[in-house]
C-alpha cells in the first residue's frame, strides 16, 4: 500500500519535530510519497489537476502539518479548498474520494495540557478535517499528535507506525 502524505509546514527548516517525523517516514520510500504543499507551490498557485491526479495515485492519505492558531497552516485550507472541488469530491459525479483511507498526522509547539479545555481539545480542533471526510465520503481514520516543541525518538517512531497503519 502506498501512503500520500501531504505536508503543509511554511518553515520545515525551523521545525525540527516536524523534519524527525518526516525523516522516520522516508526511510520506507515504498510505503511513503512525501508532497512537500510549500516547496511545490511556493507562490501558493495550486495545480489542482496534478493535486487530484496525486491522490487517486495513492491508497491512502495522511495530513501532516503543525497546529496553527487552534487550526491547520492557510496553504493547507486552500489545498483542501480547491482540491477537494464539486463534481470530484462530491457532488453528483464526485466520487473520488469515496472510501478512501485519510488521517491526519499533527503537531503542536505545546505541551499536551494547553489543550485539555472544553472546546479546545486536539478532536475539537480537527472536527473541520473530520466533518470534510465525512461529507466527501472518505475513510476516516483518525489522528496522531505529538505534543511540544520537541519530543522522544520513541514519540516520533511511534507517529511512523501510526502513519503505517492507515
Amino acid at each position: 500500500m502506498n501512503t500520500l502524505v501531504i505536508l503543509a509546514h511554511p518553515n520545515m527548516a525551523q521545525s525540527s519535530l516536524n523534519k524527525q517525523v518526516i525523516d522516520e517516514l522516508n526511510k520506507q520510500p515504498e510505503q511513503f510519497t512525501i508532497h512537500n504543499l510549500y516547496e511545490t507551490y511556493p507562490d501558493e498557485q495550486i495545480n489542482i489537476e496534478a493535486e487530484q491526479r496525486l491522490i487517486e495515485e495513492h491508497d491512502s492519505i495522511i495530513l501532516q502539518f503543525p497546529i496553527y492558531w487552534y487550526s491547520c497552516p492557510s496553504l493547507l485550507k486552500k489545498w483542501i479548498d480547491e482540491t477537494f472541488a464539486f463534481n470530484w469530491a462530491y457532488g453528483p459525479e464526485g466520487h473520488a474520494l469515496e472510501n478512501k483511507p485519510f488521517a491526519l498526522l499533527v503537531t503542536t509547539g505545546a505541551d499536551a495540557t494547553q489543550y485539555e479545555a472544553p472546546g479546545e481539545t486536539i478532536e475539537d480542533i480537527l472536527l473541520p478535517f473530520k466533518m470534510t471526510f465525512h461529507y466527501t465520503n472518505a475513510d476516516y481514520k483518525g489522528f496522531y499528535t505529538i505534543y511540544g516543541p520537541t519530543t522522544t525518538k520513541e514519540a516520533v517512531e511511534s507517529a511512523a507506525r501510526f502513519a503505517g497503519r492507515i
